[in-house]
């Protein structure tokens, strides 16, 4: 499991994340951000073309230095980008410093993303904003019987990822307000394309 972890995971991770259905939702986030920007879980760094003039730095976090050395070399703005290696449960930023906090179909894998999210509204500013594109638990009841029963398969095979996740809920629950959110599938099979898009600030 070693290998395939640590090498397999971060191949098949980039691919899957290159799906051309997932563009559009990066081009209706991602450009929101604005001032100094922590991605979360920035991967191979498809997002960095797609952040606008009003960003100073973006500080890419993630746990893969496969990954990381993929963002190295993607194309971004004339703006710093500064990547660390790291855990978003543990975010080595200080309190109150970042002024826009991006993920995108990063909660599914982060082992306890109760303790991340709170991480992330430690280190947000006042007033500070959590932009968000992820995958999780659907609305409809026998949807929902799929993602529990695929979620303990899906995790092993895909890099700890949870199918099953409630992540508006799973928002709020760390203090966040939830002031924007869109749902629904998109195209694919419906315990894996249940998406949620939208922003936060503290509550």
């Amino acid at each position: 499991m070693g290998f395939y972890q640590d090498q397999v995971v971060p191949f098949l991770t980039n691919l899957a994340v290159r799906n051309r259905h997932l563009a559009a939702y990066r081009d209706r986030v991602v450009p929101a951000a604005t001032g100094r920007v922590l991605e979360i879980g920035i991967g191979s760094g498809l997002n960095l073309p797609r952040y606008s003039a009003n960003v100073r730095q973006v500080i890419g976090l993630e746990p893969s230095p496969q990954l990381l050395g993929m963002a190295r070399h993607a194309g971004h703005r004339s703006f710093p980008v500064d990547l660390i290696e790291g855990s978003a449960e543990e975010i080595p930023l200080e309190k109150a410093s970042i002024d826009t906090v991006v993920t995108t179909w990063t909660l599914c894998t982060i082992p306890d993303a109760s303790r991340a999210l709170y991480e992330m509204r430690r280190v947000l500013k006042t007033g500070g904003r959590l932009l968000f594109v992820e995958h999780g638990r659907a609305s409809e009841p026998n949807v929902v019987w799929w993602h529990d029963q695929l979620t303990p398969m899906w995790k092993r095979i895909g890099g700890g990822c949870h199918l099953n996740r409630a992540i508006s809920s799973l928002i709020e629950g760390a203090g966040f307000r939830v002031e924007q959110l869109e749902t629904g599938y998109m195209r694919g099979p419906k315990p894996m394309t249940f998406m949620y898009e939208g922003s936060a600030r503290q509550a």
